[in-house]
């Protein structure tokens, strides 16, 4: 007869639709839950607005490395929409045929949106060359999340958008967008046949 294993420390948690679970403490999901993040982003229907509104896009962190997700979504944003892309590196000079500028500051224009594919930390420096060169909305991609930033940017002025893919949400804006977040380019209820 074997030992029984020990059992973990559960903790009772609090989800913000009212009901309560047990998890074990020290799991992923538990340590997520507790860092309470309170700031709340542009709804769905805003961040379509802002999509739909916006003509230029500059992507701070773009790589020229196709392994990068900063290059798979510039490479879906130049195949997929009309935004004027302008990509933001000081240790690259091109990606997909066109120029990278140094900084913010090196822009010839003001992008509507400028995308950041930074550390969560960088995010505060971020925000102070975003508001430099007088731009609008800073979408923080996916998995890089900053709250205190993103409370900061918008007591400055600006629209923060925040741990949230840009290109998923352009595709799932303008239709087709497959469940592995691929471009189908068809929208149907039809489905399909394996």
């Amino acid at each position: 007869m074997s030992a029984a294993a020990p059992t973990p420390d559960l903790e009772t948690v609090n989800l913000q639709n009212g009901l309560s679970c047990e998890l074990p403490a020290d799991s992923p999901l538990a340590k997520l839950l507790r860092s309470k993040r309170t700031w709340i982003g542009p709804s769905a229907q805003e961040r379509r607005d802002i999509l739909r509104r916006a003509k230029s896009v500059a992507i701070v962190g773009a790589s020229p490395n196709p392994a990068r997700s900063s290059y798979f979504v510039a490479t879906y944003l130049q195949q997929s929409s009309d935004y004027d892309l302008y990509f933001v590196n000081p240790n690259a000079t091109e990606i997909l045929g066109q120029p990278v500028y140094a900084s913010l500051a090196d822009l010839p224009v003001v992008p509507d949106i400028v995308d950041v594919f930074r550390r969560g930390s960088d995010i505060p420096q971020v925000i102070d060359d975003v508001l430099a060169i007088g731009a609008k909305t800073i979408w923080v991609q996916l998995g890089i999340w900053n709250e205190e930033a993103a409370y900061y940017g918008e007591s400055k002025g600006l629209t923060v958008v925040m741990d949230r893919c840009i290109k998923v949400e352009h595709a799932r804006f303008h239709g087709g967008l497959h469940l592995l977040g691929f471009d189908t380019g068809q929208i149907t209820s039809r489905k399909t046949l394996r």
